[in-house]
């Protein structure tokens, strides 16, 4: 719970995400936001770096 106070208290559209998920009661949306958030960070890292190639033989 820590973690999540913290994480708010930050401005961020993340953070009003967050927030509006938590006081809808929409938490069955939270695991589907964070794994499209890992999906677009790990895109973005594949672009970026030498490490490509490796990275695009698990799609």
């Amino acid at each position: 719970m820590r973690f999540l106070k913290r994480f708010f208290s930050r401005g961020s559209e993340a953070r009003e995400l967050m927030q509006f998920l938590w006081e809808a009661k929409l938490w069955f949306l939270i695991p589907f936001v964070a794994v499209l958030l890992v999906f677009g960070l790990l895109l973005i890292f594949a672009q970026t770096t030498g490490v490509a190639p490796f990275i695009y033989t698990l799609f």
